[in-house]
């Protein structure tokens, strides 16, 4: 078979008319010609790090909308469903992904629970992630977050790195403003990758290292205009991810607009390819085709590389997308979860106040990283919402072992009124809930019980939600479907006063303990930044 048009060579750094000739899944030749179609073909994208689970559809149903922005494969780390189901989550998971035609490229989850900080649901040792990388099918070590444990020589982190060094297999890292002798110490232990920088001058502290860098573009966390100039001066050091992506995002594009947006501000569109072609292939060995003979016959077909509408994709020689339909079958598969969690009442949430000053997390929109505030606790026995200073409650519920709640407190949401709750909390996936009245928050958490996980909005005596019933973080339908609720769930959130882009994004990071500088877990008010629990009321 053959298809002509205008190739894009990113190995040559040239564009001209070719025939793409290939057979049997592989392409036997590239020819020269005077003319062809005036479309243009180039090698299929990849996403360098994502977490197909926060997009809370499976793999099978996030390959249906990848493959419509050009994306042939996904460096995807399943520590989401791992942190909830252990090794069932992960086998899940691959099982899944053999259901679409799409790269599927899967790391070992290496912190799994995240910390020993809070209540999670799998647990994963030595002796599991040495089974799960001598498995040809996991290519690498996913992201350290346990960058403490890196520094100080933990033993248990020490071993897994030391596994994946002898495996051979690579170890992406994750070390948000480490810098100094534990960056480099970081480094030194054989991690290579990195795609928590937000400065450019992190990232570039990090390249001159020797460290790659991912630079991240997805719902919650964007850091693409902090990072571009890099592709100045350090093309072959940069790949580009979404890592966490909703699905309201996915269903509008994925790296395919990355690229349109770059190429329209002036970067140069072969070093922009590069960056999700070339380099994750070389870094982690992957077995996806560049446009050469003899490669697999991956590619794509655009309009224009300024625009990057994809018209079709093919993988291994199959034309997985064209005519704007998606050219396989998903079907999809059985139902797995772990939720043990009762219902609340107010009590529960209430605060009694024990100190003047209060300690409030600060959260920033478009970031993962907080801040710590220290505000007036107020006059009364409890400590209650501020709504004219946008002092919400924040608070985290097991859902394994069914242990009370903690409460918290958190500015940089902007309720009015209402609450807003999830089950995707990263990474242990309790249930958080932020809100502007207790009745609500009570609402909000009861009602994701009920549905043994999910999203759920909150006003007064009514209560909106979608159901994520694999794992409590996904579901088993369309990414259109999910997107549409998710939408309408978020415009809700909206309506309450919030002026953040992705609320329920944002949110599902506030209890995530590896990244500073405050943050809640299910067992009390944590500090990232030396790694230990905190009081509310400061001394």
């Amino acid at each position: 078979m053959k298809i002509s048009g205008r190739v894009i060579d990113i190995h040559q750094r040239e564009i001209y008319f070719a025939e793409v000739i290939f057979e049997n899944g592989i392409i036997s030749k590239l020819e020269r010609i005077e003319s062809g179609a005036d479309f243009f073909i180039l090698p299929g994208l990849i996403d360098a790090h994502v977490h197909i689970e926060s997009s809370m559809i499976t793999p099978g149903a996030f390959a249906e909308i990848a493959v419509q922005h050009g994306t042939i494969g996904v460096v995807s780390d399943p520590h989401e469903i791992a942190n909830v189901m252990g090794l069932k989550g992960i086998e899940f998971m691959l099982e899944d992904s053999k259901k679409a035609p799409i790269y599927f490229w899967f790391g070992a989850p290496s912190c799994v629970p995240a910390t020993n900080f809070e209540t999670a649901g799998g647990i994963l040792g030595p002796s599991q992630i040495r089974d799960l990388l001598e498995r040809r099918e996991i290519k690498y070590l996913s992201e350290m977050m346990n960058y403490p444990g890196v520094i100080h020589d933990s033993k248990d982190v020490l071993e897994k790195l030391l596994i994946a060094k002898e495996l051979g297999k690579p170890v992406d890292g994750h070390a948000p403003g480490l810098t100094g002798e534990n960056l480099k110490k970081y480094i030194a232990s054989g991690i290579s990758t990195d795609h928590e920088c937000s400065t450019y001058k992190e990232a570039i502290e990090k390249i001159e290292l020797g460290m790659k860098i991912l630079i991240r573009e997805g719902s919650a966390a964007r850091n693409l205009d902090s990072l571009k100039e890099l592709y100045s001066s350090y093309p072959e050091m940069l790949m580009l991810c979404s890592d966490d992506i909703h699905p309201e995002m996915l269903q509008k594009g994925h790296i395919n607009k990355l690229i349109s947006r770059l190429v329209k501000e002036g970067y140069d569109l072969y070093d922009l390819l590069r960056s999700c072609t070339i380099n994750p292939i070389e870094h982690y060995g992957l077995e996806a085709g560049l446009l050469r003979p003899g490669d697999p016959a991956d590619f794509i077909i655009v309009d224009d590389p300024s625009e990057m509408n994809v018209s079709e994709t093919w993988i291994k020689g199959k034309q997985v997308y064209a005519d704007e339909e998606v050219k396989f079958e998903y079907v999809k598969g059985g139902i797995l979860n772990r939720f043990n969690a009762s219902e609340i009442r107010r009590e529960d949430i209430s605060v009694k106040r024990s100190g003047n000053k209060l300690r409030v997390i600060k959260a920033f929109e478009g970031e993962l990283l907080t801040k710590e505030l220290t505000e007036d606790a107020g006059n009364g026995s409890l400590v209650t919402q501020n709504l004219e200073k946008d002092i919400l409650k924040i608070v985290v519920k097991d859902r394994y072992t069914d242990h009370p709640p903690s409460v918290g407190f958190i500015s940089g949401f902007g309720l009015k009124k209402g609450a807003f709750a999830s089950s995707v909390a990263h990474d242990s996936h309790n249930i958080i809930c932020i809100g502007a009245d207790d009745i609500s928050i009570v609402n909000c958490i009861n009602e994701i019980i009920r549905l043994k996980g999910g999203l759920a909005v909150s006003l007064e005596n009514r209560t909106d939600s979608l159901s994520l019933n694999i794992g409590g973080i996904m579901s088993d339908n369309k990414c259109v479907e999910v997107a549409g609720a998710y939408e309408k769930l978020s415009s809700q959130v909206r309506a309450f006063g919030s002026s953040l882009a992705a609320p329920f994004m944002t949110l599902s990071f506030m209890a995530l303990l590896v990244i500073p500088d405050l943050k809640m877990s299910d067992q009390g008010l944590f500090n990232a930044k030396n790694f230990s629990f905190t009081s509310l009321f400061p001394e």
